[in-house]
């Protein structure tokens, strides 16, 4: 069975913390003794949270959701010359591919990514986009 993921994971975000503008992200994991060890929280609740704490007290570390990641993840690129193409492929296994507009049967395969769940697809995309310089 594929695995399920609804959010980036703890070593994911400290990676694109260093990539994406803080303000994309839309959860955290809050690093408070009283919370389970890598609590994941929605962005909304880190507020709540504060409350009571001094600043330097409180450390958490973004978090994207998948709604979150593809809201970073470019739709198109080179001009609109390629779109961005989600699919579930072979074994569950999904693919990222940007696709070129007018002909679906040549795509930019440089751009191309397989994870077993669309976070990490997500994730090794904007990655890959990162290094290339086309976020």
């Amino acid at each position: 069975m594929a695995t399920v993921k609804s959010y980036t994971d703890l070593s994911q975000s400290k990676v694109l913390a260093k990539i994406l503008p803080i303000e994309s992200a839309d959860m955290a994991y809050w690093k408070k003794s009283y919370l389970p060890s890598n609590y994941a929280v929605a962005a909304y609740q880190i507020e709540k949270l504060q409350k009571g704490f001094e600043p330097e007290d409180i450390e958490y570390i973004p978090c994207w959701s998948l709604a979150a990641l593809f809201s970073v993840i470019p739709q198109e690129i080179f001009g609109g010359e390629y779109i961005i193409n989600i699919t579930e492929g072979i074994d569950n296994r999904w693919v990222l591919t940007y696709d070129h507009f007018e002909n679906r049967n040549h795509s930019y395969y440089s751009l191309s990514i397989g994870a077993d769940n669309l976070v990490d697809a997500c994730v090794s995309m904007i990655e890959k986009l990162h290094e290339r310089k086309m976020l």
